[in-house]
């Protein structure tokens, strides 16, 4: 199913920190597969829960970014020095691109679907996408550290 993606820099669920999951049911797995669906449809690499309406701490990116795509009460846990600014778009914020900086390499550990903690190294476009809905879960857009 097609999820209606929250809009505008000034959206109060986009504003908000995301909750923790505290249980992986069958719901949250079909959010999961809905935010796949939706993310395909509007050609974007990646979608957190809140840009569709859920104040929960998943976010999702596509298979041809990662093995893994769905990401459940994911966590940084080492970003590189090096980074790079690069043009960033936001499927909840039609149209608007702005330079951004980001780590260019990082270490994450999640749960996946089945409830299993993973740890992953990214680097490059997933470094950048999985920071980038890092920041949604934690009430952050692409407009708060642009840079000039």
């Amino acid at each position: 199913m097609i999820l209606k993606i929250q809009t505008g820099e000034k959206n109060p669920i986009l504003r908000k920190r995301s909750q923790p999951i505290k249980k992986i049911d069958e719901k949250l797995l079909k959010l999961a597969r809905d935010m796949i669906e939706t993310t395909n449809i509007n050609n974007g690499l990646g979608l957190s829960a809140c840009q569709v309406g859920e104040n929960i701490r998943m976010f999702i990116v596509l298979k041809e970014l990662s093995d893994k795509n769905i990401f459940i009460n994911p966590e940084i846990i080492k970003m590189s020095k090096k980074t790079d600014i690069i043009e960033e778009g936001c499927l909840s914020l039609s149209g608007i691109y702005l330079p951004t900086k980001r780590a260019k390499s990082l270490k994450i550990k999640a749960i996946d679907e089945n409830d299993k903690e993973f740890k992953i190294k990214a680097k490059d476009l997933l470094a950048r996408v999985i920071q980038h809905e890092i920041d949604h879960l934690n009430g952050v857009l692409i407009t708060d550290h642009a840079e000039d």
